[in-house]
């Protein structure tokens, strides 16, 4: 593989993918819908956590505007959910999947860019980062906002690392990464050379494969390999 061929952009999710956050998006579900009247232990609240599951990797604001309909309802939801998120953050509930940052490290002295994604919004996003000591370790890290607003499963996320970087020329260059079928589908429509699903997250290597995985891990700490063992 001559090095215009190179898989040097490699896109990678964060709550499950690269973070583990021990289920803390249930939790502070839970709280943001008690705040907007949703009672625990209730068939509505069993509904709609339901519908959060199903949804992993999601944009949190579309899957709140599903859940409570109107705008104002969605975005109270949201408000909610993402403090309740970055409480949970600040009292030390999350830490990084084992390799993970041995992983980003290693991709990143092979020369290639790595760009970190999340469905959340920038100041929760900006909270995980800091919680992990992880605010210099990638160049980029990209919420929906920071691509036109729309976030998994649609491809924008991806593209706007593809643009914003040029690290590569094509996006059949880009490797993305991630633990939900919604990562999956945005993969897959972004047009990505490898959409590796990895097993440390919401969903499981059958659901991961039925939505479009290429290639299926056990953890993101064995991408570095998988990528080599492509290009070799």
């Amino acid at each position: 593989m001559t090095d215009t061929d190179k898989l040097n952009l490699i896109v990678l999710d964060m709550a499950g993918t690269t973070v583990a956050d021990g289920g803390l998006v249930e939790e502070a579900f839970s709280a943001a819908a008690e705040r907007l009247g949703v009672a625990a232990g209730s068939a509505d609240h069993a509904a709609k956590l339901d519908h959060v599951r199903a949804t992993m990797g999601e944009s949190k604001i579309s899957v709140f505007r599903h859940l409570f309909g109107d705008e104002d309802r969605a975005r109270r939801a949201n408000t909610a959910f993402e403090e309740a998120y970055g409480e949970l953050v600040g009292a030390g509930r999350i830490a990084p999947i084992p390799g993970a940052r041995e992983a980003i490290e290693a991709l990143q002295a092979e020369g290639r860019t790595v760009v970190l994604t999340t469905g959340f919004a920038r100041t929760t996003q900006d909270a995980i980062l800091a919680a992990l000591g992880w605010r210099d370790l990638v160049t980029l890290t990209l919420c929906p906002a920071d691509a036109g607003g729309r976030g998994r499963p649609y491809p924008d996320m991806i593209l706007a690392a593809f643009l914003r970087t040029g690290a590569v020329d094509a996006v059949g260059r880009v490797v993305v990464a991630g633990d939900t079928s919604y990562d999956m589908l945005s993969g897959v429509r972004s047009g990505a050379g490898i959409v590796a699903g990895v097993r440390t997250g919401a969903h499981d290597g059958d659901r991961l494969t039925a939505h479009g995985a290429t290639h299926v891990i056990a953890s993101v700490a064995e991408l570095p390999d998988l990528i080599a063992r492509a290009e070799a």
